[in-house]
């Protein structure tokens, strides 16, 4: 992760001004609560903590979701092993942020806080967590919201790291179905989303090698010629690199 994406991820809590006074310092409060506990780790505090959290990962307000998701986050960051204790229901609570049906920031939140713990838990024993979340990132690559995009390039770069053995089949097809994407948004209009897409690619791009199956087909004929084309007129270099690690 480069050190841009570490910026946007670790940017403070914010909360929306458009929300009414006492709303605000009510979230403030609760936040700031959340980020003391943490830090002086008090065990039965924290279980609480996590208690209304995960209760308010699952509020029918949306706004109420976004800040749990935000809360996640802060939790793995400051105190890792927790969020490793209660792994499995941690995941469960940000897969469903990310499938959230109507608040784009709930969705956002959840990426950034997932890119987080996979990183601490280093993607490992994630089971069937790993389709879930790589099926819908996909489906954010080509989203018109900006910061989605980024964060969904960022965490499916992440995944591509992650996938291992048990995976490698299903993130292979996953990674062909998004080539498009990947050479799309290359070029996107916002230059952060670039470059977290090549970055992205860069990470994929060991999933993009052709299986030589067909021994007397010539090295030119195996190779992918729209993939050959694009990168060698907007960026050679990746084609260079692809070429080096013989991945085309």
């Amino acid at each position: 992760m480069d050190q841009t994406q570490r910026g946007i991820l670790g940017q403070p809590l914010l909360v929306p001004t458009t929300q009414p006074k006492k709303k605000r310092t009510s979230m403030m409060s609760f936040f700031s609560k959340v980020s003391w506990t943490l830090r002086f780790q008090k065990r039965e505090s924290l279980k609480n903590v996590f208690s209304i959290l995960a209760e308010r990962a699952l509020d029918p307000n949306a706004k109420k979701r976004h800040m749990a998701m935000r809360g996640l986050g802060t939790m793995a960051c400051e105190t890792p092993d927790k969020v490793r204790k209660y792994k499995k229901i941690v995941l469960d609570l940000l897969v469903h942020g990310l499938y959230d049906p109507v608040s784009a920031e709930v969705i956002h939140e959840s990426m950034k806080t997932l890119t987080i713990i996979l990183g601490k838990i280093q993607g490992k024993s994630l089971g069937s967590f790993f389709v879930d979340i790589t099926l819908q990132t996909r489906t954010l690559l080509d989203d018109e919201n900006d910061n989605l995009r980024y964060s969904a390039f960022v965490l499916f770069g992440q995944l591509a790291a992650y996938a291992g053995r048990k995976w490698k089949t299903f993130f292979t097809s996953q990674v062909k179905q998004t080539q498009d994407s990947l050479l799309i948004h290359l070029q996107d209009r916002n230059p952060q989303v670039a470059k977290a897409c090549k970055t992205t690619f860069r990470a994929c791009s060991p999933y993009l090698k052709e299986r030589k199956e067909n021994s007397f087909q010539t090295e030119e004929d195996q190779r992918n010629p729209k993939l050959c084309r694009q990168l060698s007129h907007y960026h050679p270099e990746l084609l260079q690199f692809l070429y080096a690690n013989k991945i085309l």
